[in-house]
């Protein structure tokens, strides 16, 4: 067997070891040694590999960005500020038909703007908008799926950590990256309140009423809602700006929820140690997977899998809109079985520079950008697509009454939003490029 044909064979074995419930970390560290062993015939050149990995993927500075993110939606939560984005999202259009549902998005987008993370998005805000969902008669299929797909902005609205270790991966600027996710974001929310209110009028009984909040209620919530302005500012403004870096600005976030946390009294000593040992295990998490990601795609590299695919496809001289419509459909698939991070880590070292070798019309800095942008955008429709969408899991475990199969009908009209999207997207990329060209 050829040291190509060795590395072709490696994704099948990769997919049944994760498809055997080993963890995805775990399964690519396997697939890299095992691989690169059968290339070199020998072990030294792997365990060189191995420690020399693993200095330089945990010393990145960039890296450092992702602990200081997960801490910053840990003190973002006993902060209290879920509860106040929910409350002034639903008092402004909490009496419209589907109103409650649209404000949990609402909430979402803001929670999601200061957190970075789409399960504890969706947790978070499970916690605080299914009970008002329940109580103003949302049917359960309704609520689940609303709260599922307002978890994945969790990973589209900046700062998203996933988004850097997309930068991480294929060099780019962070703070370019982040400016080009901000419209598509909003498009995400904006679309999914779309779905909710066509799905209510097609559905009426699935959602209930709620009265209508004076303004001088309206007005008051959104005092209570301006330590999330102030904290997105700061960090994305203070990035924008020039006045820090990412990684400074993630600190600068963490530290200001922190004490926002602290002032309401949400952070005591005893949940100070808690949001520690839990950013600390989600880090170790995060980490251990782009460990074994680093060795399984050093091991493509030398089977020159990535390069010898990119050749191939240009020589069929297939339509580049072809191609990349092919590999978004792979997403697709894949993302029934993975979660969002692992496709990321998994797949760019080989798509990428297949993309990057066809000619989209757009500059090499822009369309690194935007086809980062529209593969988180499907990777996010993994999320909430069954039978193994993360989200759905996160928030069918929290309302037990609710079954799961509900949940999958409830997410169609979301995951049928977000398919229109990514088209639109895709065909029109000067959307996602618009606030890009006009701050650089």
């Amino acid at each position: 067997m050829s040291v190509l044909e060795i590395g072709i064979w490696s994704f099948p074995a990769l997919l049944v070891l994760i498809f055997l419930r080993i963890p995805i970390g775990l399964s690519m560290l396997v697939a890299g040694v095992l691989g690169s062993y059968l290339v070199t015939d020998s072990w030294l050149p792997i365990l060189s590999k191995m420690k020399n990995e693993t200095y330089s993927t945990f010393s990145s500075y960039s890296l450092s960005i992702v602990p200081l993110f997960l801490l910053m939606g840990q003190f973002a939560t006993l902060g209290g500020m879920s509860q106040a984005l929910f409350n002034s999202a639903e008092k402004w259009v909490g009496h419209k038909r589907g109103g409650v549902a649209m404000a949990a998005i609402g909430a979402c987008a803001g929670f999601g703007s200061i957190c970075g993370s789409s399960l504890a998005t969706a947790a978070t805000m499970s916690q605080v908008a299914l009970p008002e969902l329940r109580r103003h008669g949302y049917s359960g299929q309704l609520a689940t799926g609303t709260l599922a797909a307002g978890g994945t902005l969790g990973i589209l609205i900046p700062p998203s950590f996933v988004l850097v270790i997309y930068a991480i991966l294929t060099e780019q600027n962070i703070a370019k990256l982040f400016v080009v996710a901000f419209i598509p974001g909003l498009l995400a929310a904006l679309g999914y309140m779309i779905a909710i209110s066509i799905y209510v009028r097609l559905f009426p009984e699935t959602a209930g009423s709620r009265e209508r909040a004076p303004y001088s209620e309206r007005f008051r919530s959104l005092i209570e809602v301006w330590p999330v302005v102030v904290i997105f500012l700061a960090v994305v403004g203070g990035i924008y700006s020039g006045w820090f870096t990412p990684t400074e600005g993630a600190a600068v976030g963490a530290a200001g929820t922190g004490l926002l946390a602290l002032i309401n009294g949400g952070l005591t000593w005893k949940t100070l140690v808690s949001c520690l040992l839990s950013t600390a295990s989600a880090t170790a998490m995060i980490f251990f997977i782009v460990f074994g990601a680093s060795i399984y795609n050093g091991f493509l590299a030398l089977s020159q899998v990535p390069v010898e695919l990119a050749n191939w496809v240009v020589e069929l001289g297939l339509n580049p809109w072809a191609v990349l419509v092919l590999i978004l459909l792979v997403y697709l698939v894949l993302g029934c079985v993975m979660d969002s991070l692992s496709m990321i880590l998994l797949t760019i070292p080989i798509f990428f520079p297949i993309v990057s070798a066809l000619d989209y019309g757009l500059g090499a800095e822009e369309f690194a950008l935007w086809f980062g942008i529209i593969v988180l955008i499907v990777v996010e429709v993994g999320l909430i697509t069954p039978p193994v969408g993360m989200n759905l899991f996160v928030i069918n475990s929290m309302a037990k009454e609710t079954p799961l199969s509900a949940t999958f009908r409830g997410v169609v009209p979301f995951i049928l939003s977000d398919l229109i999207r990514t088209a639109i997207l895709v065909m029109f990329p000067s959307i996602t490029l618009v606030l890009l060209r006009m701050l650089y």
